[in-house]
């Protein structure tokens, strides 16, 4: 009886989208595709373990317990990838390290990279510097057979919108196209702050909510229309949105049956604000325009 596959709590099609309430640690090992290890692509953003009401979760564990919780569901989300799989972990300062460790050591996964996620309007504080980013953890199986759609996430290059140089107007194939280049580590700009108050993505119940730009980069860099992406730990559901939004099928988790219900709502009936609206043509230089003039000279010279 116990290895028989949980049975789907919410479900939609075009593309397949379901949600199991329930602990992911005892969920995901009896899916199905987990158990032939058939997800393209996880993303976890777990429970910080800061006291934060999450219906009936417990956010306050001690620290070697949650520490436990943190590879528990990390093993079972890493034994469910697809040899050519991804997993990014959305985490704090706080655990981070730890996460990086058991990850490249314990479970021998390659890391891509270690993005950081760059928001403004932080927590308040005076005994310490204001938290303004959390860390985007990439890791793979196997980095040379992995889903990696680079020409999908491309942005506009400094050089080409601040300083107008010709040059990268005119690189060769496979180095980012008119003045296009992959995005920068550390990630900021135009609907990637925090989603709280009166924002157009902002939906009821849930304490935090990632931005769908943020969702919409890993998705569409990491796997393709038809593929399996899976979340952990739904919460407000903004995988899933993103996700059925790019047309990649769903499985997420989600340990309050409320809560579930909630996302359930918002992927299927609300769904996505601003997925394909362009915003990977805005540029995210941080200086002003030079002019073409000055910018020329200063190309002449080089």
């Amino acid at each position: 009886m116990a290895t028989r596959t949980p049975k789907t709590t919410l479900k939609a099609d075009k593309p397949e989208t379901k949600i199991y309430v329930g602990d992911c640690r005892k969920i995901i090992p009896r899916l199905s595709p987990a158990k032939k290890q058939q997800v393209d692509l996880v993303f976890a953003d777990p429970p910080f373990n800061w006291n934060v009401k999450y219906d009936k979760w417990h956010d306050g564990m001690p620290r070697e317990d949650y520490l436990d919780f943190t590879k528990e569901w990390l093993d079972v989300c890493v034994d469910a990838l697809a040899p050519h799989g991804a997993i990014w972990v959305n985490i704090p300062d706080d655990t981070a390290a730890e996460i990086v460790m058991h990850l490249k050591h314990e479970r021998k996964l390659h890391m891509v990279n270690w993005c950081v996620w760059h928001f403004r309007f932080g927590q308040n504080r005076m005994g310490s510097f204001i938290m303004s980013k959390v860390h985007v953890l990439y890791f793979v199986k196997d980095p040379k057979n992995r889903i990696w759609n680079a020409d999908d996430i491309l942005e506009p290059s400094d050089r080409a919108t601040t300083y107008f140089d010709p040059r990268t107007m005119n690189k060769k194939e496979g180095h980012g196209p008119s003045g296009k280049r992959v995005p920068m580590d550390v990630w900021y700009g135009q609907y990637w702050g925090r989603i709280q108050g009166n924002n157009k993505e902002r939906w009821k119940r849930h304490e935090n909510q990632l931005p769908e730009v943020y969702l919409e980069r890993v998705i569409k860099a990491c796997s393709n229309e038809g593929d399996l992406v899976m979340d952990p730990f739904t919460g407000s559901g903004t995988t899933g949105v993103v996700a059925r939004a790019l047309d990649r099928r769903f499985i997420g988790t989600e340990y309050s049956e409320e809560n579930a219900k909630s996302a359930f709502e918002r992927i299927v009936e609300k769904g996505a604000v601003r997925v394909g609206q362009g915003h990977a043509n805005q540029s995210t230089a941080i200086f002003a325009p030079r002019s073409r003039s000055k910018a020329a000279q200063d190309a002449t010279r080089v």
